[in-house]
């Protein structure tokens, strides 16, 4: 086994004293040159070796230092709302598979009723109850959602709009007394 050191000139060579032409890995060079390779899995690796840097250089590894914890951080976000999209994504469509068959089920629900008033009355007679009753239903329904359409008025903000114009109001009142 041999050990790899930066020659002179920068390039990683075989240490003195090793085998000409003995096989130098590849990490083993690149980290007695001081090249650290990223792992993408982890956070960024502080090396506090150099004892004799200068203020430009302990400037420039904080600075790399900054940026690679910000790297690793945007990439952790990105993963992170990647796996709670899927979970969403696999919730919603179990919601909708839910009241598609809660559809079926209400449609069964309805046959039912149709067929057990059709014991006394004639089918057509049941179904014909059960459509009244059931449109009475969606009559309500439509008339308390018109109501609470009405309520939600225009699409504007209105309230965060007025507090806004007061600011500005108290901004102009308080430059002009200055």
């Amino acid at each position: 086994m041999s050990i790899a050191r930066p020659a002179q000139d920068g390039r990683t060579g075989a240490a003195p004293g090793a085998a000409p032409g003995a096989a130098v890995d590849a990490a083993t060079a690149d980290e007695a040159a001081g090249v650290h390779r990223q792992d993408y899995g982890r956070a960024p690796e502080f090396r506090g070796t150099d004892h004799d840097a200068g203020t430009g250089e302990l400037i420039r590894q904080a600075t790399r230092q900054v940026s690679d914890l910000l790297r690793a951080e945007v990439r952790l976000a990105v993963a992170e709302l990647k796996d709670k999209g899927r979970h969403a994504g696999t919730g919603a469509g179990m919601f909708g598979g839910a009241a598609l068959v809660a559809l079926y089920g209400g449609g069964a629900l309805i046959a039912a009723a149709i067929a057990a008033i059709a014991v006394a009355l004639p089918v057509w007679a049941s179904a014909l109850i059960v459509g009244a009753v059931l449109m009475l239903v969606a009559g309500i329904l439509a008339m308390l959602g018109r109501s609470q359409t009405r309520r939600a008025g225009p699409a504007k903000p209105e309230q965060a709009m007025d507090e806004a114009k007061q600011a500005v109001a108290e901004l102009k009142e308080r430059a002009t007394h200055r």
